[in-house]
């Protein structure tokens, strides 16, 4: 048996462009894809916390270290400058290989800096 599991997450990252007549997709800082180890035209779904649309589409690089999340073509009515999202990368696992499974959990300041990475989330107090 096979189970999908959260692969890696950027967590709370700001969108700083909003292009709707762009090829469609999301441009994301090369900095961040590689902390999140999320390949270019990887399929992705965003979460947008602001507005709380769900969609997919898939990751292009943008410039390393800009900070750049844009949201482009169609997805773009989705998401606006500004809006805090998360971004979210999946894989199927085996049985066997989630005995040492742990996702990429990074966290951005509100640049879109990485502040920290975890490979889980923390228990909340009730």
């Amino acid at each position: 048996m096979q189970r999908t599991m959260l692969k890696s997450k950027l967590h709370r990252v700001h969108v700083t462009h909003s292009e709707l007549n762009y090829e469609g997709s999301c441009a994301i800082d090369e900095t961040l894809l590689e902390a999140a180890d999320i390949r270019e035209y990887q399929q992705i779904d965003i979460y947008n916390i602001t507005n709380g649309e769900r969609f997919t589409t898939y990751a292009i690089r943008a410039q390393h270290n800009s900070g750049t999340i844009s949201i482009n073509g169609a997805a773009a009515h989705k998401a606006n400058p500004g809006d805090l999202l998360i971004i979210a990368s999946y894989a199927a696992y085996t049985e066997l290989e989630l005995e040492k499974f742990k996702p990429l959990l990074v966290y951005v300041d509100a640049d879109n800096r990485i502040i920290d990475q975890r490979h889980q989330i923390p228990v909340q107090a009730a």
